[in-house]
């Protein structure tokens, strides 16, 4: 099966599996995703109508609280004033405040007073809990009248589910002793109904509570989605079913959407097959077919003069140009192999020769100890007591000759020892100026810059207060200023900035000290200044010591410099800060208003370009 089959049917089946995977996921990931959303949705809803519900009951509740805590009431729970009716519970009041039915009762449920007004359609609320002289025994409110607890939820009537709210009578002042309850309803008619619905801004339905084993929750028809809730009344007891309805507009939407997209994913994917194909076929397949036809031609034939000059400026272009070449290469390299077969055996010689040279080399300390070895067993002493006994002319003339010949065998033993000592010192001094200019360029190399790290100024300054002797700690204060937060993170030579630092801090200490003052401080402030040669870091230390004067300003940093004490001070420390910050291309300076009234000591260093890094969130 040739290349271009394979090709083709790869990106079939690729196509073919991406239009799969787009079905699938439509029906799996982003369909269920939109039901999910439009269920959530639903539900939102629901918790805005229940919401919507609790707050017309809040709103009867707090009615009920106010009528309660008025003392016109509290005398009437003791008095039974006829006249509270008319005078302090109008029909008129109680309408404007939505109330369809009013109760009085006394602490043991008594009804006090009832009153119960027309509703919309002329006829009178009517709650059956009310028809009798006090409260059912079964009313669960009961238990709490002597509490003085605020109460509310539903009850049923012959009129319909009613929200009912319930209040300690107090005397006016939010005190006591409670002496009864007010009770105000009003009733979930349709226009209530409505009202709450278009608070929760949602279709709502209220409906009869499902008889035993009956399911809530939600569910969904082809329109909508329904959204069903159980609403208990003060008995604990299912009094309505409050539905939700929600178009399902999020479905029919997202359903449109996929089906677009289903259908245009589709017919990108048949023409991106198509130019793939044709693509493909013009640009790669059909120049590999050529350089594959011309390389198996090449394996056949023993001709490597044959080219392929395909004239492309792509990929296959330098893969057929370089094939080219390569056979040129290849048939150059047949032609030489022949002629340096030959110098193949002269460098396998060659290799030899090096060996035994190498082998040859004496070690410098083999060449010492011969050296000495000779040089004691030459016969100095013996030939200068010969030279004095000759000197001395012996009267024995065979003496003399014996002593001449013994002389001139030692001078030729020196000689022979010289020359050869004379040899072993030159190679000595070669292999000794060789090591040493080994020594030189490991030197050279040993030489390294100072590390440069990334620093934060705060850090730094915290660094430099850890090396300071505890006295000057205690003596002095280290304010960080704001702007070295600003200026974020920086590289430098974090070591000797330390070292710098600490002994600006030392030199504060001790002019806070010659300054008596107690507060001592120093001020670190820092900013980047920029100019022709880049960036610079600048740091300035302010202090409230004693000051520098203005002829010893010049001359602060010089070595030996010092305005203390000689016993207990060498004039070292600036100096050498000078001369630390001068080595890495920046300069320092001090500057004082005079004696008294404080120093500070400044210096530059350069920085690497685009080297400052904000710090988030810094001004």
């Amino acid at each position: 099966m040739s290349i271009r089959l394979k090709v083709t049917a790869l990106i079939a089946a690729v196509c073919v599996i991406l239009a799969a995977a787009e079905i699938l996921v439509a029906q799996r990931v982003i369909m269920p995703s939109f039901v999910d959303l439009e269920q959530a949705d639903a539900r939102t809803a629901m918790r805005r109508v229940q919401y919507a519900l609790e707050l017309r009951l809040d709103r009867l509740a707090t009615a009920a609280r106010d009528w309660g805590d008025w003392s016109d009431t509290y005398r009437f729970v003791q008095d039974k004033n006829p006249n509270y009716s008319a005078e302090s519970a109008p029909d008129a009041a109680l309408k404007q405040l939505e109330v369809d039915c009013f109760a009085v009762l006394d602490l043991k449920g008594n009804l006090l007073l009832v009153k119960e007004l027309p509703l919309a359609d002329g006829k009178r609320a009517h709650l059956n809990l009310l028809s009798g002289k006090s409260l059912p025994q079964d009313f669960p409110w009961l238990s709490s009248l002597h509490f003085g607890q605020s109460l509310k939820g539903f009850v049923r009537s012959d009129r319909g589910t009613f929200m009912l709210a319930g209040a300690p009578v107090l005397d006016g002042k939010g005190g006591g002793p409670v002496r009864g309850m007010i009770l105000m309803g009003r009733l979930l008619s349709s226009e209530e109904v409505r009202t709450v619905g278009a608070q929760a801004q949602t279709e709502l339905e209220i409906l009869p509570p499902p008889g035993q084993g009956a399911a809530y929750g939600l569910t969904a028809t082809k329109s909508a989605t329904r959204v069903y809730h159980p609403i208990m009344d003060i008995y604990g007891r299912p009094i309505m079913t409050v539905r939700v309805d929600v178009p399902r507009e999020i479905t029919r939407r997202g359903h449109s959407a996929v089906t677009y997209a289903a259908t245009y994913l589709s017919g990108a994917l048949a023409v991106l097959l198509i130019l793939l194909i044709v693509v493909l076929n013009r640009v790669v397949l059909r120049p590999l077919d050529l350089v594959t036809r011309h390389a198996v031609a090449i394996g056949k034939d023993t001709d490597l003069t044959m080219q392929l000059n395909l004239a492309r400026a792509d990929e296959m272009g330098i893969l057929a140009h370089e094939l080219d070449r390569m056979v040129m290469r290849l048939a150059e390299s047949r032609r030489q192999l022949v002629d340096r077969s030959f110098e193949a055996g002269y460098a396998e010689m060659a290799k030899g020769v090096l060996h035994n040279i190498g082998n040859a080399m004496t070690p410098v300390g083999v060449r010492l100890a011969g050296l000495r070895d000779r040089l004691l067993s030459a016969p100095v002493e013996e030939t200068e007591l010969a030279a004095a006994e000759l000197s001395g002319r012996p009267a024995d003339p065979e003496r003399c000759a014996d002593l001449r010949e013994f002389v001139r065998l030692a001078s030729k033993k020196l000689a022979s020892t010289v020359s050869a000592a004379a040899a072993d010192v030159e190679i000595i001094a070669r292999q000794t100026t060789a090591v040493q200019s080994i020594l030189s360029e490991q030197r050279r190399a040993a030489r390294n810059e100072h590390v440069i790290e990334a620093v934060r100024l705060p850090e730094l300054v915290t660094q430099a207060m850890e090396i300071v002797p505890d006295l000057a700690r205690t003596r002095l204060s280290v304010q960080i200023d704001e702007s070295l937060q600003r200026v974020g993170v920086v590289h430098i030579a974090r070591t000797v900035l330390r070292l710098v630092l600490q002994n600006i801090i030392i030199n504060a200490a001790d002019a806070v000290r010659e300054a008596s003052t107690n507060g001592g401080l120093l001020l670190v402030k820092a900013e980047i200044a920029r100019d022709a040669d880049g960036e610079r870091l600048q740091l300035h230390c302010e202090d409230n010591g004693i000051g520098i004067v203005h002829e010893n300003l010049n001359k602060l940093f010089d070595k030996g410099f010092s305005t203390k004490s000689r016993k207990t001070n060498s004039g070292i420390g600036l100096n050498w800060c000078a001369n630390a910050i001068a080595a890495l291309g920046g300069r320092i300076w001090a500057t004082s208003e005079g004696r008294g009234k404080g120093a500070a000591i400044h210096f530059a260093v350069p920085l690497p370009a685009r080297d400052i890094r904000p710090i988030a969130g810094a001004a």
